[in-house]
Parts: structure tokens; C-alpha cells; sequence
């Protein structure tokens, strides 16, 4: 069985952990067996936001020790691994040792549906649903690492399951890390667009791949249209009609 390491960000750690066993599940299903390090922490990503600089640099510095020396990271949030792949070179500028450790994770770090296809070559992953989806386009997923055809390949490949079109999936949710924050009434006017054109593409469900779009969605999801739900790709994909989702 092939080893691969995982990072688990803050948000799932803290709110999600099912996003986790599903990723862990999904992995397993494949033949991979995921190695979790206890000592890892957070990337560093929501201080380099905030402008904590040297705060982001003592993360960095820990994610890079705990998973430098090994083959293959991936993570289920496609934002702590552009974090990891472009933001982490650039805040060593002036510490060639540490850039150099940084450039060498960069190319082993791996969002999780990029993983399956593009390194896998995975198609059908053993999931099972009856029913239309719509898929979201996250900003750190779509723009930070240019995936968008593999996740749509992986549901595309789920049997009984009709992806259809959800317009605008390219646009913002509004969470944005301390965008959500920052700019609340902004915030909750996209996530309510991002909303309502799930519900009018009459998908039965809006999938993802971001933690914290799915934090944003769902919540207006549960405070505005309980009966309609949104779900992270890997727990979709874990579901096979025998395990839990």
C-alpha cells in the first residue's frame, strides 16, 4: 500500500473533522494509506492574511519541518496548499536556506481531487449517488492552483449522478477568509447570489472543494434554506451508499 501524508487544515481540524475521515476513507479505498503527523499545525495562512509576517514565517518554518522530507502532501483545502506552493518561497526572500526547503515542498504539495486525477489517475472512485449536482468553483482552487476539470471528472465518473450547470460557479462566495470578517454586509450579499444560483440550477446538491466555502455556504444554507445542503467533494466521494458520508 502506497504511504501519502496529510494535512488536515484549521478549519476541518476545528469544525469539519468529517471532511477529514472522508478524505481518509477515500485514500484507503484507493490503496493509499495516509500518514497524519500529530505534531503539524496550522500553514500560516490566516496570519500571512492578516499581515502577521514573522507570525507566518514560524508557521511555515514548522509545516516545512514536519512534512519536508516527505514524497507526497495532500490536503483537502486547495488554499493551504497554494499557501504552502507560492506563498511560502516568497516569504523567505531573505532566508536562502529556508526558500530553498520551501521551493523543494512546493511541486510535492497536492489538493485532493488534483491528487486523485492527476497523480491516481483516478476516474471512478467507488462513490454512489442518485441525483443532479452543481459544483462550485472555489477562488484558491479555480485561480491559486488552476484546478477545475478534475473535480468535475471525479463527479462526472460517480454513477447515477448528473452534474448540471450552476451559473456563475466561478464567483466568489464572499468568504475570503477576513474578507467574511471585514466586510460582513458584502459578504453575505455574495454567498446569497452564490445561493441562489444553486438553487435555481435544480441541483439537489452544491459540492466543493474549499473548508471555508463550504463554512459560508452552508451556514446561509442552514439559516435561509435548511432543506438544501452543500457538501465538501471528499465526503461526496467517500459515500458509496454503505458509509457513512
Amino acid at each position: 500500500m502506497k504511504n501519502v501524508s496529510l494535512f488536515i487544515p484549521c478549519t476541518v481540524d476545528l469544525f469539519l473533522p468529517h471532511i477529514g475521515e472522508a478524505t481518509v476513507t477515500l485514500l484507503r479505498r484507493l490503496g493509499i494509506n495516509s500518514i497524519y503527523h500529530e505534531e503539524q499545525t496550522c500553514c500560516g495562512q490566516p496570519a500571512i492574511n492578516a499581515g502577521y509576517q514573522q507570525a507566518a514565517q514560524k508557521a511555515a518554518k514548522h509545516f516545512i519541518k514536519v512534512f519536508g522530507e516527505d514524497d507526497q502532501v495532500v490536503s483537502p483545502s486547495g488554499s493551504c496548499v497554494g499557501m504552502v506552493k507560492y506563498h511560502y518561497p516568497e516569504l523567505f526572500e531573505n532566508e536562502p536556506e529556508w526558500r530553498r526547503r520551501a521551493e523543494e515542498l512546493a511541486p510535492r504539495m497536492f489538493e485532493l481531487a488534483q491528487y486523485l486525477v492527476d497523480v491516481l489517475k483516478a476516474e471512478d472512485v467507488g462513490a454512489s449517488f442518485a441525483g443532479k449536482v452543481a459544483y462550485h468553483e472555489s477562488c484558491h482552487i479555480l485561480r491559486g492552483l488552476g484546478v477545475s476539470e478534475q473535480p468535475k471528472k471525479l463527479i462526472g465518473n460517480v454513477p447515477g449522478t448528473q452534474l448540471v450547470p450552476l451559473n456563475a460557479a466561478e464567483s466568489c462566495c464572499g468568504f475570503g477568509g477576513e474578507f467574511a470578517n471585514n466586510f460582513p454586509d458584502i459578504s453575505e450579499s455574495m454567498v446569497k447570489d452564490k445561493v441562489e444560483n444553486y438553487l435555481s440550477s435544480g441541483a439537489d446538491l452544491l459540492l466543493l472543494g474549499e473548508p471555508g466555502c463550504l463554512l459560508n455556504i452552508g451556514g446561509f444554507l442552514s439559516r435561509n434554506h435548511p432543506r438544501k445542503k452543500a457538501m465538501h467533494l471528499a465526503s461526496f466521494l467517500a459515500h458509496n451508499g454503505k458509509e457513512g458520508r
